[in-house]
Order: structure tokens, then sequence, then C-alpha cells
């Protein structure tokens, strides 16, 4: 007895063919922030001082700044994959496209404010 309708078998679509993929980018994602985040923090301890004049010359760095973006773009996809499945489990069916609508956006916004400001810091829009 197969499960799913004649088209979903058609296209290949079903519960076992879109798990493993969220699965996958959790794992990558989570493996990223592990990488940049031990990156970011031993950066950050190797500072003689910490002050925003020091932040702001330390972001001006291409060698800082890529992977300062590198980071927010996976913290933020990883949180908004976690969000997914919070969302999916326990959110009742009315209102889970409004509620993925709003953590998409709320990942979004916070990914797009945090790329602006590394950028416009790197780019000499701040003095220091």
């Amino acid at each position: 007895m197969r499960s799913g309708t004649a088209l979903g078998r058609v296209r290949g679509l079903g519960s076992a063919h879109v798990g493993p993929q969220h699965w996958w980018q959790q794992r990558v994602t989570a493996a990223g922030n592990l990488a940049l985040m031990l990156w970011f923090v031993l950066s950050l301890a190797r500072l003689p001082i910490v002050d925003h004049q020091a932040i702001v010359l330390w972001l001006k760095s291409p060698l800082v700044a890529v992977p300062m973006v590198l980071l927010v773009v996976s913290v933020c996809w990883h949180f908004r994959l976690g969000l997914q499945v919070v969302i999916e489990d326990y959110v009742h069916e009315g209102s889970k496209i409004v509620a993925t609508l709003l953590a998409n956006a709320y990942a979004l916004a916070i990914a797009t404010l945090s790329i602006f400001s590394i950028l416009k810091i790197a780019f000499g829009g701040v003095a220091a």
C-alpha cells in the first residue's frame, strides 16, 4: 500500500523527500556557526583593547568583514530553520502560514540590518 496521491508519487513528493534536506541544512548551518563563532571569539580575544574605536577598526578589514557577513547569514538561516520546525510542530493549522511569514520576515530583517551595518563600517561609513 502506498501513501500520498498519484500526482505526489509522480512528482516524487512526500514526507520522506523534504525532511532530509531540512535536516542537512540545519546540520550544515550548525557546523558553520560553530566554526565562525570560534573564529569570532578568538578574534575578539586577540584584540588588545575592546572599545568602540577598536571594533570599528577591526571590522574595516576585509579579512574580518567577510567572515562576519558569513556568520550573520549562517546564524540567521539556522535561526529561520529552527523557527520553522517549532512552528510546524506547535502552531495550529490556521496560524501556520502567518507565523511562518512573520518568522521569515523577522530573520530576513535581522540579517539585512546586520549585513548593512557590517558593510557600512567596512566601507568607511562610520568614523573611527
